[in-house]
């Protein structure tokens, strides 16, 4: 029995770092986005402005999921190295960003019931005074845009000419709290232009029809999210690029018309890093499974493979 030296056979299964820069930009955006909502929502109750209540209530929506993400950089790196997780912990970020999602579903639905009750009972509304807390709302928004903007950390080295653009390779937890922002800024820029509506013009309609508005721009945001985020949760991957990169090094590297692939599976362990399970079958009775991982480490991408070969006794023809 091997007792010794099993270090040159094993790996640890980090295959995401996280990243600080991210995890201090979204605690910081967090407590900015929290002191800002309870402004919004209590100056918007106090103004009867349905618009400035909605982008209240919208931004603590991106509290909780941009406090989510922070709380999800942060399980992500103190649960790294558990054994407990097969594949790393990657996807506790991917599940913050899903669960913010179906928050916000809840929101817009709250956002549109409360228009709606304004549309059928109108109430006053000090314009001047809703305009000038929804214009320090998006000042926020854009100084969190910047901050989130900026927390990106790059990794070093490159993958060479086989990594391509993948549009996955991207951080789904940063993405979500800097969407989040941007959607925000976008309804603070909805309120401001009902509250002027209604201000010069006397469009009271105004105010509530902007808060639907708001209400679906937050409900389309929910869904592409949802969808994003569950593709990864749901490891729906198959039709990413990597695959055929897989299919076209393995059957053509390891001798044309002499090695198939009969089995693949393929899902991502991190931000752009993939694990794959393969099953071949093969008339080369010198291919080993060291050889194709050797073959598919042109592809940095793919961090872990599990590889499985049948060697095929027909004769071929």
């Amino acid at each position: 029995m091997h007792t010794t030296h099993l270090s040159d056979w094993t790996h640890d299964h980090v295959f995401d770092e996280g990243s600080h820069a991210a995890e201090r930009g979204t605690l910081v955006v967090m407590w900015i986005t929290a002191i800002t909502m309870v402004m919004e929502i209590t100056a918007g109750w106090w103004f009867n402005s349905m618009a400035l209540l909605a982008d209240g209530w919208h931004m603590s929506s991106h509290a909780l999921a941009i406090g989510l993400t922070a709380f999800a950089y942060a399980a992500a790196r103190r649960y790294a190295r558990d054994p407990r997780f097969a594949f790393g912990t990657w996807k506790i970020e991917v599940l913050a960003g899903f669960a913010s999602a179906i928050f916000l579903l809840g929101i817009a639905v709250l956002m549109v019931v409360g228009s709606v009750e304004r549309i059928l009972s109108p109430q006053e509304i000090h314009y001047q005074e809703a305009m000038v807390v929804a214009g320090l709302g998006l000042a926020v928004n854009i100084v969190c845009a910047f901050i989130l903007g900026h927390s990106h950390e790059h990794p070093h080295g490159g993958h060479g000419d086989h990594h391509h653009a993948h549009e996955h390779h991207h951080d789904l937890n940063l993405k979500s709290a800097y969407i989040h922002v941007i959607a925000d800024a976008a309804t603070s820029v909805l309120a401001i232009v009902a509250l002027a509506g209604g201000w010069i013009y006397g469009w009271s309609w105004l105010d509530p029809l902007i808060g639907i508005a708001g209400a679906i721009l937050v409900a389309v945001w929910a869904k592409n999210l949802i969808i994003e985020t569950g593709k990864v949760l749901l490891d729906r991957e198959m039709d990413h690029p990597v695959v055929d990169e897989i299919r076209e090094v393995v059957e053509s590297g390891a001798g044309e018309g002499d090695t198939r692939i009969t089995d693949l599976h393929v899902w991502r362990v991190g931000k752009g890093t993939y694990s794959c399970a393969v099953s071949v079958v093969t008339h080369d009775t010198l291919l080993t499974p060291e050889r194709i991982r050797k073959m598919l480490s042109i592809h940095e991408e793919i961090a872990h493979a599990t590889i499985e070969i049948h060697q095929c006794t027909e004769r071929r023809e």
